[in-house]
């Protein structure tokens, strides 16, 4: 499997909620469409940023069948389906691919926190049992492991099914080796979106973005001119943009990309517990909307 599942910039979906705290079908689809219209090469459903550790399993299939159908072959469907129990992981991934996904996110397991072996043979486990592309998922910040790039350099070129690794560690020195090791056909994507121009720029294949949400159409603008191979551009845009990257993460992802898109009337802000809404009226909430401003007007 050494095609690349995609590049450029793929959004890790918002899961909208009614202010009942139900899914809200017709804003994500209205989501979809937006992200594909704004130029997206792919779409994460159920990553972090989607609270999948808040969606129940009928949920979970539901927006499975509702992104793959909804979407219908324009752009490749990844589902999150990595979790920190391995039987698990395989029963979600098993249903994913049954409904048509056309790839899996698997993140670094959390509050386990295996050894290299013990992660190696997860992912082992999740690719023998379903024989689908797989793009591992690097979030030490989130998971407190690290899948360190010996490991993802193992897997790439040991299981066929890995074809790709979302690095959202920050460390650029440990990017770096993974780019310079890995085998043809095998996709580094940043998952910090102001980390996309540098990875890029080192040989990168893309981004799996919070920010894109909100913002998909210049967003991927700047992806697109860093691929292409137009830095000057990409820069502009990367200054640009990097208010609105750096809002995301002013308080939890996705509490302030929800707001963001909330303000441009694509979905209620509801998050579901322990998350909860930035307050009305407070700075920080100023601070979210100030960085996102005009771009807003393009949702």
């Amino acid at each position: 499997m050494s095609d690349l599942l995609f590049r450029g910039a793929a959004p890790a979906l918002v899961t909208p909620f009614t202010a009942d705290d139900d899914i809200d079908e017709p804003a994500f689809r209205r989501l979809i469409d937006a992200q594909i219209e704004g130029g997206v090469s792919g779409l994460v459903v159920l990553g972090t940023t989607g609270e999948n550790p808040t969606v129940t399993a009928s949920e979970r299939r539901r927006l499975v069948d509702l992104a793959v159908e909804h979407t219908d072959g324009r752009v490749p469907v990844i589902i999150g389906t990595g979790t920190n129990n391995t039987d698990e992981s395989i029963a979600f991934s098993r249903e994913a691919v049954d409904a048509g996904a056309d790839g899996l996110l698997v993140v670094g397991p959390y509050y386990n926190k295996p050894s290299q072996d013990g992660f190696a043979a997860h992912v082992e486990a999740i690719a023998t049992e379903t024989q689908a592309p797989i793009l591992l998922y690097n979030v030490p910040g989130r998971t407190s492991f690290n899948i360190e790039a010996d490991t993802v350099l193992r897997l790439a070129r040991t299981v066929d099914e890995v074809v790709g690794v979302k690095e959202a560690s920050g460390d650029l020195a440990q990017i770096t080796d993974i780019l310079a090791g890995r085998p043809d056909g095998f996709g580094v994507y940043s998952g910090d979106d102001e980390m996309t121009l540098p990875l890029i720029a080192l040989g990168g294949d893309g981004v799996v973005s919070v920010v894109s949400n909100a913002l998909p159409e210049p967003f991927c603008r700047l992806v697109d001119a860093a691929l292409s191979g137009d830095l000057e551009a990409a820069r502009a845009l990367h200054h640009d943009l990097l208010p609105a990257m750096r809002a995301c993460f002013f308080e939890t992802n996705p509490v302030p990309v929800k707001a963001a898109l909330a303000a441009a009337g694509a979905m209620e802000e509801h998050v579901r517990l322990p998350l909860v809404p930035m307050e009305t009226g407070s700075a920080v909430r100023h601070r979210v909307l100030d960085a996102f401003g005009e771009h807003l007007q393009t949702v």
